[in-house]
């Protein structure tokens, strides 16, 4: 069964994801981010979600998560709880 590790940080605005994709693509540390900006508990640990499998999240986070490029900043993705940045950290298919 696929397995995938992923991070991310969780936003209320579309606007607000987008300023933090730019500041990420402009080198700032994304892990760092996550840790200040992140509504979900997952940001102390820099947005670290650990391993899971497909259908353990929502949909809409399942199908980046499955099918994204490894290590590449994905986003914004919306869900029900706001508006995610998501890197895909390992992946076994």
């Amino acid at each position: 069964m696929a397995q995938a590790a992923a991070r991310h940080i969780l936003v209320d605005t579309e606007a607000e994801c987008n300023k933090l994709k730019q500041l990420i693509e402009n080198g700032a540390d994304f892990a760092a981010l996550a840790k200040e900006h992140s509504s979900c508990p997952s940001g102390r640990q820099g947005g670290a979600l650990g391993t899971f499998g497909p259908g353990q999240m929502v949909r809409e986070f399942d199908e980046v998560v499955f099918s994204a490029p490894i290590g590449e900043v994905q986003g914004p993705v919306k869900t029900q709880f706001g508006y995610h940045l998501v890197e895909v950290t390992l992946r076994n298919d």
